[in-house]
């Protein structure tokens, strides 16, 4: 699958490669998914969804451990596909990480809001300064996926063996 040509990154943080930046990205999902999961298993703090907060904490639970088992499995797919240049093996990751972006961007600010509605006037200030600076840190690493990703795509025509013979 063909995903539309957009800007890209010439690299990661400035310092390493986009391949070096996805595998990273890969390693950060699943070492974030598995430190949430251990938290979310040995803590009784009270979870909840936004759209229905009438379930029972241990379904809350059991959904988001699943959530972040698939997670960790599509990060270790996409380190994979980073280290075979398999763009289909890093397109899970592509898809899932850019919905989770937007996911958390409006989870940070439903829960900015409802800091502010219960006159929490600094804690709603702290969750927006730091919850919109964690999205923008997972935005600019899927762009940094998506650019390896595109780049994979751009170079398997060039080979003298994946030449598309029509292409003028």
């Amino acid at each position: 699958m063909d995903l539309p040509k957009m800007p890209t990154l010439d690299n990661c943080c400035g310092i390493w490669s986009l391949k070096v930046g996805t595998i990273l990205s890969g390693l950060l999902g699943i070492i974030i998914g598995a430190v949430t999961l251990v938290f979310v298993f040995t803590t009784n703090v009270k979870l909840q969804t936004i759209v229905i907060d009438t379930l029972p904490p241990d379904v809350v639970k059991i959904i988001l451990a699943i959530n972040l088992v698939m997670t960790m499995l599509i990060s270790a797919l996409l380190i994979v596909g980073a280290l075979k240049r398999n763009r289909f093996m890093m397109l899970p990751w592509v898809i899932l990480a850019i919905m989770l972006a937007i996911g958390l961007a409006i989870s940070v600010i439903y829960t900015a809001i409802v800091f502010f509605i219960h006159k929490v006037i600094l804690g709603g200030i702290l969750w927006l300064i730091f919850g919109l600076l964690g999205v923008a840190v997972y935005v600019y690493m899927w762009f940094v996926v998506f650019s390896y990703y595109q780049l994979i795509q751009e170079e398997k025509g060039r080979g003298p063996y994946n030449r598309n013979m029509y292409k003028r």
